[in-house]
């Protein structure tokens, strides 16, 4: 049972710092309930700038997340945070749960490396970091360099200086 106030963001160690931070405070100020779901239990280390960041507490671990309960997916970027996940068959489950169930899945600068490995992408116009242009454009999907680009239920942005637009746009979906 789908739970419409309830969004997760699945991430692990190297997540972008910002790309988590910023959308659970703003999806938390919006009243929404936001579990971070990574695969392990514990803490989750981000990435600032040229080295680690701040930790947060893993909510839920991909073991126990059922996307039945939550309302929308939120991916955020960083190099090491998706790359790992996309390697991870549970997480690229997660995250095909989202697209088949047409709920949003938003992906923000490296996240939609999840949409590609997913299948997500495939047929859709969507933006990343200009870097991964080519994983999804060779994945079947329409890039076009835009703050925000909103396709269906998919969600994606380029960069931290879209993360205000991206939020709203979750915001909006799940609303």
């Amino acid at each position: 049972m789908t739970d419409s106030k309830r969004i997760a963001i699945l991430a692990t160690d190297g997540y972008e710092q910002s790309e988590l931070m910023e959308p659970r405070a703003k999806l938390r100020e919006a009243g929404f309930e936001v579990d971070v779901v990574a695969p392990s239990a514990g803490e989750i280390r981000g990435w600032k700038g040229k080295d680690w960041g701040d930790s947060v507490q893993v909510d839920v671990t991909l073991e126990q997340a059922n996307a039945d309960h939550y309302a929308a997916l939120v991916l955020p970027g960083g190099v090491i945070n998706p790359d790992t996940l996309r390697r991870e068959e549970k997480a690229v489950e997660f995250v095909r749960a989202f697209d088949g169930a047409g709920k949003p899945l938003a992906a923000i600068c490296h996240g939609p490396w999840l949409l590609v490995e997913s299948g997500a992408a495939k047929g859709r116009e969507v933006t990343s970091w200009p870097s991964v242009r080519t994983d999804l454009e060779n994945a079947g999907a329409r890039w076009k360099d835009a703050e925000v680009v909103i396709d269906g239920h998919l969600i994606t942005s380029r960069k931290p200086d879209d993360i205000p637009a991206f939020t709203r746009a979750v915001i909006d979906a799940v609303s």
